[in-house]
């Protein structure tokens, strides 16, 4: 390839979101989460303050709105496989991660205290980072990280 003759494009219509499509934007509806027992992912996401239906930890597919309307959703990994034979879970750690504003940071500790207490893996113990938040981060029951984070104010201890 004769580098002369190459040139390198800085604005691109591909790709990018340069360009102006006619066709409307589809609507964010749901975050999902292939779950491997949905007795324990419906009670550790309940521990969060979600609301599912009763009965919902004996259900192949549940669902929780979110303020806002958009929605949790929790699939047993047999439901996944009704409709694509093929999937396996990942392997090698989780690609998605999920955060959960509280109210203070010490509702973080309390949130993180409560959780790990209940038998679930704390990944990291709360800290304040240097972004200005106190952070957490603990694991569901198939291991996908769940943040948990408050903003740090001026009479933060």
């Amino acid at each position: 390839m004769n580098s002369e003759n190459s040139t390198i494009s800085t604005s691109s219509t591909s790709g990018t979101g340069s360009t102006k499509s006619t066709t409307p934007a589809p609507r964010f509806a749901f975050v999902g989460i292939a779950v491997s027992d949905m007795a324990a992912s419906v009670a550790f996401y309940r521990r969060l303050g979600l609301l599912f239906p009763d009965g919902a930890e004996h259900e192949p597919h549940v669902e929780a709105e979110l303020p806002g309307g958009l929605l949790l959703v929790l699939d047993a990994e047999s439901t996944i496989r009704s409709f694509h034979p093929d999937w396996r879970p990942p392997t090698g750690g989780s690609r998605t991660g999920l955060a959960f504003r509280c109210e203070s940071p010490a509702h973080v500790d309390a949130v993180y205290e409560d959780l790990v207490g209940a038998g679930y893996h704390g990944e990291l113990k709360p800290f304040d980072a240097f972004w200005g938040q106190r952070y957490a981060s603990v694991h569901d029951p198939d291991g996908n990280g769940v943040d948990l984070l408050a903003v740090l104010t001026e009479d933060t201890p």
